[in-house]
């Protein structure tokens, strides 16, 4: 046998059937957005949608190709009729957190508050009085807050819609 045998696995898809599909042309080709088990899905077609064309996934080898490959699978998991998985950009609860205290802190700073009174709306004031605030360690928590409240400010909230990657050791 010269060639090997492809086990012939589809899943169908006829885009302009499927409830709830946004279908738009633009001058490179359709954009669909489209709801399916639980999750919108967000293609991009070169040729206008087609039930008798047969559909894969090209995923160029780039510095998103593992976020990519995660959107591939969770599409693959929704035409299957298999549980999604969780969302690939989504935040943890610490991470959340940690974004809410930012924003508080950035609250206080733009109202003019010091790092003190900051601190003490954050963490009680129980637990900042009658401790060297000079040297305590909240002070440079507090302070780290407000410097990524003013980050996310100035344009750093943008890194948050961006798939994060995981940092690779050399």
């Amino acid at each position: 046998m010269d060639e090997m045998a492809q086990p012939n696995f589809t899943a169908p898809l006829d885009l302009t059937k499927v409830l709830g599909a946004r279908l738009r042309a633009a001058s490179d080709g359709w954009h669909v957005v489209f709801p399916l088990g639980g999750g919108t899905h967000r293609l991009w077609l070169p040729t206008e949608p087609n039930e008798r064309i047969p559909y894969g996934v090209k995923l160029p080898l780039d510095e998103h190709f593992e976020a990519r490959t995660r959107a591939a699978e969770r599409l693959w998991r929704a035409l299957n009729a298999r549980p999604l998985g969780p969302f690939p950009g989504s935040l943890t609860p610490q991470q959340r957190a940690r974004l809410a205290m930012a924003l508080r802190a950035l609250d206080g700073h733009l109202e003019g508050a010091s790092y003190r009174a900051i601190a003490e709306v954050l963490f009680g004031a129980a637990r900042i009085a009658g401790r060297a605030w000079k040297t305590q360690d909240l002070r440079s928590q507090t302070i780290r807050l407000v410097q990524l409240g003013l980050r996310l400010m100035h344009g750093g909230y943008r890194e948050l819609l961006r798939p994060r990657h995981r940092k690779r050791r050399r």
